[in-house]
């Protein structure tokens, strides 16, 4: 990112989602409309806090696995969000230091953010794409001056393919994305669901479309494993976040959350 960017223009007078998660999770990079809409969706949805740190911990257990049992030292993170802790390049260089992050959002607050997504490790990088997931061939131009696309990389979609409503746009998407990867990449996505509440599901949808930006669109479970296709899933499949790989063998005690998620590779 160039020291020679603008300050971004950033609207507050509309509910955003970046800055709502970054409530639901504890942060401070939020204004009142964003609380309000926060507060607004936990009061017939209270569980959505759940939803938003498990699907936080799934990132730290993903990158920790691709990392650790995979051998992955690279990672496409798209839909970025904004900082907070265990951020993907912070859990990958932690446990291998030459890791090559590269964050891609087009959110002008996680704009204004980014130097905090740019603090690598010597032996590694980081860097940062003001790009939306809808341009692909601009992303993975960007992209490449960080990573070596000849080699695998961990394509991460963590809460982000879920603002594309159009299946046939999403599939088109992920296939030009993957396209360019190298064989022994993986991809990585994490999406709500109306699988296990349908009605509270929709009903958060309904309430996020009416004042949010921008619009959310809950896929099934089904829907959520199709966008794996031509790929090779990890096990557990396609689950609830809390439930992919939990880092217990009490699984009988974990709460399941209506964010799903899953990894796959690319043979």
């Amino acid at each position: 990112m160039s020291a020679e960017t603008p300050e971004p223009t950033i609207d507050t007078s509309i509910p955003h989602n970046a800055r709502i998660w970054n409530y639901w999770l504890g942060g401070t990079d939020n204004y009142p409309v964003d609380r309000e809409m926060g507060e607004q969706i936990r009061s017939f949805f209270p569980e959505i806090v759940d939803n938003a740190l498990a699907d936080r911990e799934f990132l730290r257990r993903t990158v920790t696995h691709l990392v650790q049992n995979e051998g992955i030292r690279q990672f496409l993170d798209i839909g970025t969000g904004l900082p907070t802790g265990n951020n993907t390049h912070e859990v990958a260089q932690s446990l291998a230091p030459e890791a090559r992050v590269v964050y891609v959002d087009n959110d002008p607050l996680v704009l204004a953010h980014a130097r905090d997504l740019l603090a690598s490790t010597e032996q590694g990088a980081t860097d940062y794409v003001d790009a939306d997931l809808r341009s692909p061939e601009t992303i993975l131009e960007a992209a490449r001056t960080t990573l070596d696309l000849s080699e695998p990389v961990a394509l991460m979609l963590l809460g982000v393919v879920n603002f594309v409503s159009d299946d046939t746009e999403v599939r088109s998407v992920l296939d030009r994305l993957l396209e360019a990867l190298a064989p022994g990449s993986y991809l990585v996505i994490s999406h709500p669901t109306d699988d296990l509440d349908p009605e509270r599901a929709h009903q958060v949808a309904a309430a996020w479309n009416e004042r949010g930006t921008p619009k959310l669109t809950v896929r099934s479970a089904a829907g959520i494993e199709a966008l794996f296709d031509g790929l090779e899933l990890l096990e557990p499949g396609v689950v609830s976040c809390s439930l992919w790989r939990p880092e217990t063998t009490e699984v009988d005690q974990i709460q399941p959350v209506s964010e799903y998620g899953g990894v796959a590779r690319k043979g």
